[in-house]
């Protein structure tokens, strides 16, 4: 594919600003070739007026096109030709393996949403049947169901360039709930915006759905995001990144004079605690496991884990011998862009300054280009009195921190930040004797593991990718798996309409075949 630096405004190539940005090759920090067009309020106001007009006619389509159309976007992404992949590793640096195994997640989780769409009891219908004889007051007829919220906002990750990106799971849960998606590309990736744009756009004409219904625009600074969260036909943002980022997301739409939700998933460090059974019968495999979690994608997973609690004593020493020497064998690797190396060198900088925490491997090397593996070991008194500590470096480093015994874990847990994930390595007797150190986890996590680690996410039913501020700004909502069409519905409760005026899934005859709550009780049945 040639690429064109160009925006996708419903349908049509353009870029009506003659500022330009680049995108740089992740290896040698050269400029790529073709630069892109930088977005202005005009090109947001004109997409989202497109993706308002589109709004009721993508509510009104059936779902099986909505599905042929995740079908046909899925086909799309798994057809492309590995010169995709080639530019999004030349973009972020990510291997070429890691790469293949994220388009096929990517294609496998925008399939997973068009069987969604197909089963259709996503919607949640509800039915409470009516009763005018009771006494002393008639029961009116009500019922409800989950519908699509408007035009959504997106902002796409640098660390997953297809899973979380142009067509990822915040642009595929949206379309599953019939709402017209406005993503701001990543500077980090424009490229691969650009192509995976031209695969969605083709798809839409393909179903015959309208086009303004999905715009991609480009920008290496913030205005175009701002200007997106303030547009009064905005309803709602996903965003993945930064706690700075997206707190300053949340903050502008809160200001709003109408607010709107913003799903902003964040910063997080991802405690793991070892129990001292555990420790003794598989220090060298946790040890393994752990270097290899924390390297996992160069450290640029939000649930690579940044700390891990210890006990002390000659077991907890062997840990940390045996963790120095598995991250002294990863080598360097470069991170998805400068930015994101110097905040990672100047995060590790900062840890290696403090007194009382020590570096137990590797030894720094002379090379700025490529970010090393660091893990550090402290005292868990001294994480207890600094702030700071508990602050996520995002690449491939951790804290290794030194615990008196599992009641302290438990006093730690009690005190911790809101999280994505928490870790627990036990034997079954332990687990059993210390559910407080569980109770108090839970309370802060919106994922609970138990011996293993957090990187890698099940794209599932059950799956919750989320948890307590500051980890995502709502903690009852997920960014993965089939819950994340959710976030970009509303309730609508009708009462006392006719039955031939109510939408399908609401009508006595259940034509869509769907699971319903009818009168307490999940059914597939007609009304009678």
């Amino acid at each position: 594919m040639n690429l064109t630096g160009l925006h996708l405004i419903g349908g049509t190539w353009c870029a009506d600003c003659p500022e330009q940005f680049s995108a740089k090759d992740a290896a040698t920090g050269e400029p790529l070739s073709t630069p892109f067009a930088e977005a202005n309020e005009k090109d947001v106001d004109q997409a989202m007026r497109l993706a308002e007009e589109s709004f009721d006619a993508l509510q009104a389509a059936p779902r099986e096109q909505i599905a042929v159309l995740l079908d046909t976007i899925a086909a799309g992404i798994e057809s492309a030709d590995e010169s995709l992949l080639e530019r999004t590793h030349s973009e972020t640096g990510l291997p070429m393996q890691r790469l293949q195994m994220e388009r096929a997640r990517t294609v496998g989780q925008t399939r997973r949403f068009a069987q969604l769409v197909r089963e259709g009891s996503w919607v949640q219908a509800r039915i409470d049947r009516g009763n005018p004889g009771r006494q002393p007051m008639p029961k009116p007829d009500v019922r409800a169901m989950l519908t699509g919220i408007g035009p959504v906002a997106v902002f796409g990750a640098s660390n997953f360039p297809l899973a979380i990106s142009v067509a990822g799971t915040d642009t595929i849960s949206a379309f599953a709930a019939r709402c017209p998606v406005v993503v701001k590309g990543h500077p980090g990736h424009p490229g691969t915006c650009e192509w995976i744009t031209e695969l969605i756009a083709k798809s839409i004409s393909q179903v015959g759905l309208p086009m303004g219904m999905f715009s991609m625009l480009q920008g290496a600074g913030h205005e175009v995001g701002m200007a997106l969260v303030r547009h009064p036909l905005t309803q709602a943002v996903a965003f993945t990144g930064s706690l700075r980022g997206g707190r300053a997301l949340f903050n502008e739409a809160a200001n709003r004079p109408n607010p709107i939700p913003v799903y902003a998933e964040m910063g997080s460090i991802n405690p793991v605690f070892v129990l001292p059974d555990a420790l003794k019968s598989r220090s060298p495999q946790i040890a393994r496991d752990y270097v290899q979690s924390v390297t996992l994608g160069t450290g640029q997973f939000c649930t690579n884990p940044g700390l891990l609690f210890v006990p002390t004593g000659p077991e907890g020493d062997q840990f940390v011998e045996q963790v120095g020497s598995e991250a002294a064998s990863v080598p360097p690797a470069p991170m998805l862009h400068e930015g994101i190396l110097e905040r990672y060198q100047a995060g590790v900088t900062r840890m290696a300054a403090m007194e009382g925490v020590k570096r137990i491997g590797p030894a720094p090397t002379n090379d700025t280009r490529q970010a090393q593996c660091v893990i550090f070991e402290a005292n868990a008194a001294l994480f207890e009195q600094h702030q700071t500590l508990s602050e996520e470096v995002f690449g491939p480093a951790s804290l290794v921190l030194r615990c008196e015994g599992v009641e302290q874990m438990v006093e730690i847990a009690r005190h911790l930040q809101g999280q994505l994930t928490a870790s627990i390595h036990g034997e079954p007797n332990e687990l059993a004797a210390h559910t407080n150190l569980i109770h108090q986890l839970q309370r802060h996590v919106g994922r609970l593991v138990f011996n293993g680690f957090p990187t890698g996410i099940e794209v599932c039913a059950a799956m919750h990718h989320g948890g307590p501020y500051p980890a995502t700004t709502h903690c009852g909502f997920t960014s993965i798996g089939d819950a994340a069409i959710l976030r970009f519905t509303r309730p609508i409760c009708y009462q006392n309409l006719p039955d031939n005026a109510l939408p399908v899934e609401l009508q006595n005859h259940n034509a869509s075949g769907i699971w319903r709550l009818v009168d307490g009780e999940f059914s597939r049945e007609d009304v009678k």
